[in-house]
């Protein structure tokens, strides 16, 4: 199923991901059990998110103030899991619309204060991994 734009992509990823993350499967395993071929972006993000898990949880970690992975809603930790994926290794695309489409699809998905609570850690984050992101001040909500 190929997404019309790489929000549906985005959404998508995050219900793979979620679903990988429940199931505790491995991604290629996974991926092929699937009974139809996702949008190749969201393959690209849950795929990239799965084979970087531990250093993006590290950062995770290092980023969020008094919260551990643990403690943290699943779809919000999903979603930062995905949005630090991106942010680290997509730099084509723009840190305002990482972290953009991850605060909304939080805010749609999860919990009332899920939407700031993303924002300001990839906030953090896009300032340890991205080069272009000296504006990001500007993105804090």
């Amino acid at each position: 199923m190929v997404a019309a734009t790489r929000r549906e992509a985005r959404e998508h990823a995050l219900t793979l991901a979620y679903e990988l993350d429940m199931r505790c499967l491995d991604i290629e395993e996974f991926l092929a059990g699937l009974p139809v071929s996702p949008d190749p972006y969201a393959v690209t993000l849950v795929s990239g998110m799965a084979r970087f898990r531990v250093q993006i949880d590290e950062m995770l970690e290092q980023f969020s103030e008094h919260w551990s992975l643990d403690r943290m809603p699943i779809v919000d930790r999903t979603l930062l899991r995905l949005a630090t994926y991106e942010l680290a290794h997509e730099h084509e695309i723009p840190v305002a619309v990482v972290i953009s489409e991850a605060v909304e699809l939080a805010k749609q998905y999860s919990t009332t204060g899920s939407g700031g609570f993303v924002n300001g850690l990839l906030v953090r984050v896009a300032a340890e991994v991205r080069a272009d992101a000296s504006h990001i001040e500007d993105l804090a909500e």
